[in-house]
């Protein structure tokens, strides 16, 4: 399969740029930062996130959604990377989305997946536990308890947990399963800290003890939760890689830009051959995780239980290209580049983010290195 858009999802792609730049620039994620929003994002923009379908890219048709694949998904993600958009777009549309549809019955689907593609609905899941990405490590537990469910255990790290309206908990069951849990962030039990992240975006801190839930509150069965979660954890993977993206071609073309009009010593810099070599580098090495992106997501669209290898590659790889973008444009830009007035560090601050979530490059590449029996 060629890697590269198909004529309508440049259409999609042109058309979500062309919103966010107007609607959605830097300069609003730094006037919620500096005005200490409550929500973290705007309500407003996230009612026309649902009026452009955004909200419901995954979401069959049948239920209110787009009924796209995750070329498409991604595609909105990587501009949402170009303006540094804050949107529960990758906890609620994409990665909870996911797991209902891998684990969620005809009812469960029925009962999120429409409010979710509306806007109405934000969910998000709840995997990580300490500072690393350790998912096959959970110490949150279920335990059967009177024809239904108790919960208790500690996550961290959970995107736009504050603002949920439904929190899909991941726990171990017994010796050996896995399960997905349907919670209500208000019921009985579970509490939900807000934390500041370095760069301007919603998680959250949630905290479980004695929870208890109804028999349908599981999505799936224990004995399939572990696959389920995977395939869910490499959805939300391959769409933080297509949101490094396009961080990393935003600050590319503003380096690039930058360095042509710029002088030092009677020179504009980019006439430097020091900087050209550079500048042609990293648009190579960016060129090249692009490729390794589309081949994750057409992977997930064709079968996302066996996409995991493609995943790990587009992850890790763009992790490492957005993480020498940010700090070849920094350091490009000179002193300017190190200052809160100038943008720049913006995007340094979110790739660091993303590079993290659910497994850095190391993790990828050491997962990846594994299955291939090293």
């Amino acid at each position: 399969m060629p890697l590269i858009l198909s004529e309508e999802q440049t259409m999609l792609r042109d058309s979500a740029r062309d919103f966010l730049t107007e609607q959605a620039p830097v300069s609003q994620l730094r006037g919620l930062r500096d005005s200490h929003d409550a929500a973290g994002f705007s309500r407003p923009l996230w009612q026309q996130f649902a009026e452009m379908g955004f909200t419901g890219v995954l979401v069959p048709e049948a239920q209110g959604g787009l009924g796209l694949g995750h070329v498409e998904a991604g595609v909105v993600m990587e501009q949402i990377g170009h303006q540094l958009c804050a949107s529960p777009l990758l906890a609620s549309g994409i990665v909870a989305v996911t797991a209902l549809r891998q684990a969620g019955n005809a009812a469960q689907q029925s009962a999120w997946l429409p409010k979710i593609a509306s806007g109405q609905t934000i969910a998000t899941l709840a995997v990580d536990e300490a500072a690393k990405h350790r998912p096959q490590r959970l110490a949150a537990q279920a335990r059967a308890e009177a024809g239904g469910w108790v919960l208790d255990g500690a996550k961290t790290l959970v995107l736009d947990g504050h603002v949920a309206d439904l929190l899909i908990v991941a726990a171990r069951v017994g010796d050996g399963g896995t399960g997905l849990f349907l919670v209500d962030p208000k019921a009985a039990g579970v509490t939900v800290e807000r934390t500041v992240m370095v760069d301007a975006h919603n998680a959250a801190r949630v905290r479980l003890q004695g929870v208890k839930l109804a028999a349908d509150a599981l999505l799936g069965t224990p004995e399939t939760g572990a696959t389920a979660l995977a395939a869910t954890l490499d959805a939300g993977r391959c769409a933080a890689a297509a949101e490094l993206i396009g961080l990393a071609d935003e600050v590319f073309e503003r380096t690039v830009a930058y360095i042509k009009e710029r002088k030092q010593f009677g020179k504009l810099i980019g006439e430097f051959q020091g900087l050209q070599h550079r500048a042609a580098t990293l648009y190579c090495d960016l060129e090249i995780s692009r490729a390794a992106l589309i081949k994750a997501q057409q992977a997930l669209d064709a079968d996302i239980t066996g996409a995991a290898n493609a995943v790990a590659i587009a992850k890790a790889r763009a992790g490492r290209s957005a993480t020498t973008a940010v700090q070849e444009g920094v350091q490009m830009h000179g002193g300017m580049g190190m200052t809160d007035d100038f943008e720049i560090g913006f995007f340094m601050k979110r790739a660091r983010v993303l590079q993290e979530l659910w497994g850095d490059s190391n993790f990828h590449f050491d997962a990846l290195a594994q299955r291939r029996g090293y």
